[in-house]
């Protein structure tokens, strides 16, 4: 009987095992054949509808392999010239195998990847397991375009005892200068020996990889390996074509819109378990108040429903569970630090990011007792894609505006500082704000077919003093309504030596929307963000590549920095076009000129700006030094003397200007009303009057006030 119960539980382990090996079979079919309808889908619509379609030859098969290469392995930590070598064979095959639809090269390079990346875990792991050697006279080269692939396990292995050897180094000196901080203030501190502190940091070291390894590469499904390959395709026609996947796109929307129905948390991973990092003031989560910043998630029940344990999920998976729609019900199981375990419950609802969207205060100059200045920052050209009747930066503009109307200020800074872009409406009705009526933009698709976009509106919501801040990432809309109110001469530009530079418009399309009926189980595709248009300036002129050049340019950080669509190797081409018919007219500024001349003279005796560009010109230089000591003595004398170099700058953005700051009056009740967002503006307040920019630009409202009497 022993033997008949022994060979019955032996057959059904094995009739298991089949079944589970089957089952990954047929996974494994089924994903391959969903990667080939992708790559066909995308492939088609880039030849088609893409602004400057690239021809399937072997001059995209080559840019296409090599930022596929770099995308698998920028630091060549993984991969061995043998291995580059086989795939080199490949490298003007790739066209044809769009063409007919293989995945040959991608499969064989996820079997090359699978079978390093183990061999290089066992690596890490066993370098990190004894210390390091930190006297000897050795250097790392931290600029990946310099290294080199190794030629065997044992180069490779070299490779990674130098990367984390520097890990170390850094961890361990920036814990010695911590703790001679923490002692210099109590005598009580207890110091580390240098032994106790490297031990220390190569256990915390060993802890990050395993986890990154966990989560980038044992996690990894199908989707993120194909959306590597696929954005690498897309990176060779423009850098702001992409594929989305599902959970992407949905993330971008809600970037854009502000809002998402959840609870209103911010999330990352932590010992296998979801950590809260963040929770939004206002949101579900807030106002429930058990659910604090590093309480971990162990547990997500859907109401009265058995909850699932989130142990070693992937973070997004997590996340859709924890998200849902408006009114349900979650219920959290979350051991807090003390380490007590409770359930909480909260109620879904409409999460509202308000950091992402416009707001203004009031600035006035404490020593000149100036007129005031309505200081107007816009983060990104919001606009919510899925709901036509949501919430966007033009309507709030125009409200910040009608307030600003309201207490009779005639002075405004719009600052656009890293302010990345977003919609193109929002942009062209912003311009007609200031504008009576005119073309804002033009834009031409692939076709050469031109269309100028205007504002039709001829009431002018704000005529007075305007100023528009920007900066190296202001980008994309931020530079049509920048362009434009530049080119109508309406407001004066501020900020460093020009915008981001780019010029080219994108659209997304649902990629399930193209399925055929018969193909409808591989729902869900994604979606493909890619370039349709290009955007020229009334004059004529692209801001593509070049960007938009402030009339006052102050000094920047990267100024002597390369930065910038100009930067990107498959950015389109800057050109230009006929101008289109505008008229300025009398709340264009009269002259540039003395403008420009007295904000040079303000700037040349600022101690603090001249302070900025000398660290902006040293910045310069240490990017140029791309190698750096591995002999601890070396390093921890070459970051003392950096750390003296640098410390004169440390005043920057630190000390209070000259300015007062204050709240729209029609806001105030609103801001008291709730004591996390009136902590939350105060910091702002706070920040306002260390600007430097926001302060010269209050000077140069005053010159421009002065030179209109």
């Amino acid at each position: 009987m022993y033997y008949f119960s022994l060979l019955f539980w032996a057959m059904s382990l094995f009739a298991t095992a089949q079944t589970s090996i089957e089952d990954l079979a047929e996974q494994k079919k089924f994903d391959n054949e969903k990667n080939k309808l992708l790559n066909d889908i995308i492939v088609s619509v880039l030849e088609s509808a893409h602004y400057a379609p690239r021809v399937l030859n072997d001059s995209l098969s080559k840019d296409f392999y090599k930022e596929y290469l770099s995308n698998i392995d920028r630091t060549k930590k993984f991969l061995l010239q043998e291995d580059v070598d086989f795939l080199n064979n490949y490298k003007y095959q790739l066209d044809d195998q769009l063409s007919a639809n293989s995945l040959d090269f991608f499969n064989m390079s996820l079997q090359i990847l699978e079978k390093r990346n183990a061999q290089v875990q066992s690596i890490y792991k066993e370098l990190l397991a004894k210390p390091f050697n930190y006297t000897l006279n050795e250097e790392i080269e931290l600029d990946p375009d310099e290294l080199y692939y190794s030629k065997s396990l044992e180069e490779l292995k070299d490779s990674w005892r130098q990367a984390l050897k520097y890990q170390v180094i850094s961890q361990v000196y920036g814990a010695q200068k911590m703790q001679e901080k923490a002692a210099s203030k109590s005598d009580t501190v207890k110091i580390k020996s240098f032994e106790t502190l490297e031990k220390e940091a190569r256990a915390s070291i060993l802890k990050r990889h395993d986890e990154w390894f966990h989560r980038i590469i044992e996690q990894a499904n199908n989707t993120d390996k194909i959306s590597i390959y696929i954005n690498s395709l897309t990176a060779v026609f423009d850098p702001h074509t992409s594929y989305f996947p599902p959970k992407l796109k949905e993330d971008f929307d809600i970037r854009f819109s502000g809002t998402v129905e959840g609870i209103g948390a911010t999330l990352s991973n932590k010992d296998g378990y979801v950590r809260v990092v963040e929770v939004v003031p206002g949101s579900p989560s807030w106002k429930q108040g058990e659910l604090k910043a590093e309480d971990l998630i162990m547990k997500v029940g859907q109401g009265s429903k058995d909850p699932v344990d989130l142990y070693d999920m992937r973070l997004d998976d997590a996340v859709e569970m924890i998200r849902g729609p408006k009114g349900t019900e979650v219920r959290l199981t979350i051991r807090k630090p003390d380490g007590r375990v409770l359930v909480v419950p909260i109620i879904r609802d409409k999460v509202v990011r308000e950091e992402t969207y416009a707001k203004s205060a009031v600035i006035s100059d404490k020593e000149n007792k100036s007129a005031e200045t309505a200081y107007v920052y816009l983060p990104a050209f919001y606009s919510d894609f899925n709901d036509p009747s949501g919430r966007s930066c033009s309507e709030d503009i125009k409200k910040e505006i009608e307030k600003i109307n309201n207490e009779g200020i005639t002075n405004i800074i719009l600052d656009l500082r890293n302010n990345g872009g977003g919609s193109l409406m929002d942009a062209v009705d912003i311009a007609g704000l200031f504008i009576d009526h005119g073309p804002v933009v033009q834009v031409k698709d692939g076709r050469n077919k031109i269309d100028v976009l205007e504002d039709t509106d001829t009431k002018i919501y704000f005529n007075g003093n305007l100023v528009v801040l920007v900066n190296n990432f202001s980008a994309s809309a931020s530079e049509i309504l920048a362009a434009a109110l530049q080119d109508y001469k309406r407001a004066v530009i501020v900020g460093s030596k020009s915008t981001y530079g780019k010029g080219t418009v994108q659209r997304f399309t649902d990629l399930d929307r193209l399925l055929p009926a018969s193909m409808k189980k591989y729902k869900e595709l994604g979606s493909l963000k890619f370039t349709m248009q290009k955007f020229y300036r009334i004059n004529g002129d692209a801001t593509q590549r070049k960007g938009v050049v402030p009339e006052i340019i102050l000094p920047d950080i990267y100024n002597y920095i390369d930065f910038g669509e100009n930067e990107e190797a498959s950015a389109m081409p800057w050109d230009e076009i006929n101008a289109v018919k505008y008229t300025t007219d009398k709340t264009a500024v009269p002259d540039f000129s003395l403008l420009v001349k007295k904000s040079k003279e303000r700037v040349s005796k600022s101690t603090d700006f001249n302070l900025l560009d000398e660290r902006a010109k040293q910045i310069k230089v240490e990017s140029e030094n791309t190698l750096d000591p591995l002999n601890y003595e070396a390093y921890a004398k070459m970051q003392d003397l950096e750390e003296k170099k640098t410390e004169k700058y440390k005043v920057l953005g630190k000390g209070d200007l000259a300015l007062d700051v204050r709240d729209l009056k029609s806001d105030v009740s609103y801001i008291n009303a709730d004591s996390t967002r009136n902590v939350i503006n105060q910091e702002w307040h706070k920040a306002i009057v260390k600007d430097l920019y926001i302060y010269e630009s209050m000077k140069v409202i005053e010159d421009l006030k002065a030179l209109k009497k």
